[in-house]
């Protein structure tokens, strides 16, 4: 008897400890001889019956699926909008960005054929709205949304950056519209350019010359702008493909998900200035892909 109730406890221990505190389900898939895993979390008021919008975050470098959720708390926003979301696990914990970061980076990982592979199986296994595929990610996460906007635009409407920068030379294939999320207090990947302070030794561009640079790309021809004691906004309009790119500027935060969590005791506290998720959420909806 004591023979079978060790295995059966943990094969389910395994289980539970695979899913989130927001009980979404763990995931596997084979992608270039690796098996990558991802989080997936369905709503509740999803039936298939009408496609929705699929966002994927991306965690940044040393973290993981869970963290991202936890720190951002998009599963909330996911049950109250009724989009799915996925969160993928880079491997070795890192996204291959271009020039950054850790071993993702050294070992040439295909992270984007990696997301267009787990962009194809889910839209296979729900009804996914083609039209509605969002990127956002943390620090190293939203590099790789940078990549992925540029190498996967003709499938990704919309990309929300949180602390992060394009650290590769871009050519898009498609506008993309942009809505980045940043701090002047963050040292990590600093608004202004520079090598940071953190783990990744790496130089960042500076976020105007970087969004500049796609501003050319989605050949935007307006400029609106908003400061206020906690924020700056700067807003570009009239862009082809009716995209727009939208930078928030905190004055307070640092390396952080404005109005998410702390990942870990040390780690700098979130905005309180800017609700990330829910203008994040607003601009997705606002923004698709043509027909």
């Amino acid at each position: 008897m004591h023979k079978l109730v060790l295995p059966i406890l943990f094969l389910l221990c395994f289980t539970a400890c695979k899913r989130s505190k927001f009980e979404s389900d763990f995931e596997r898939i084979s992608y270039d001889g690796e098996r990558r895993t991802y989080l997936l979390h369905v709503p509740s008021s999803y039936n298939g019956d009408e496609s929705v919008a699929l966002v994927i975050a991306l965690h940044g470098g040393t973290g993981s699926a869970k963290n991202i959720e936890e720190q951002s708390g998009l599963p909330s926003l996911s049950n109250e909008k009724g989009f799915i979301l996925c969160s993928p696990n880079g491997l070795n914990n890192t996204w291959n960005a271009g020039n950054c970061c850790g071993k993702a980076e050294e070992k040439k990982v295909d992270d984007v054929g990696f997301i267009n592979a787990l962009i194809e199986e889910l839209e296979a296994n729900y009804a996914i709205d083609p039209r509605r595929i969002y990127v956002t990610g943390m620090s190293n996460g939203a590099m790789m949304s940078y990549r992925l906007a540029c190498e996967l635009g003709d499938r990704i409407a919309a990309i929300a950056p949180v602390a992060g920068t394009m650290v590769f030379d871009c050519v898009p294939a498609e506008p993309v519209s942009i809505i980045h999320f940043h701090s002047y207090e963050d040292s990590n990947v600093p608004w202004n350019g520079g090598v940071g302070d953190g783990i990744s030794d790496h130089y960042n561009p500076p976020l105007d010359s970087m969004l500049n640079a796609w501003v050319g790309f989605n050949s935007c021809i307006e400029l609106s702008s908003e400061q206020t004691d906690d924020y700056d906004m700067i807003e570009w309009l009239g862009c082809d493909a009716a995209t727009d790119i939208m930078l928030y500027l905190s004055h307070d935060g640092g390396h952080s998900w404005p109005m998410g969590t702390k990942p870990r005791k040390k780690a700098d506290d979130p905005s309180q200035a800017l609700d990330a998720n829910a203008l994040m959420w607003e601009f997705f909806e606002s923004h698709s892909k043509e027909e």
